[in-house]
């Protein structure tokens, strides 16, 4: 399964939080993304207080590459 188009253009949380739920919609299994959703919902509330914009960065270059991952397994 190919990866969503634009993830290069995902610069903040906000827009990562839709890209990952929209990767989510396109998982074959309804208990698969109801398991992907949880775990980027709970991401989201431990890294809720970052400030550092580089540690910002580095966690959604991580997770783009994290979903493309999943998405093509």
């Amino acid at each position: 399964m190919a990866p969503l188009p634009n993830a290069e253009l995902v610069q903040n949380s906000l827009q990562l939080y839709r890209y990952l739920l929209r990767c989510c919609k396109q998982l074959p299994e309804e208990n698969i993304r109801q398991h992907y959703r949880h775990a980027i919902r709970q991401s989201f509330k431990v890294h809720a207080d970052e400030d550092n914009p580089e540690r910002i960065q580095q966690i959604i270059k991580r997770a783009v590459e994290d979903a493309d991952w999943v998405m093509n397994k």
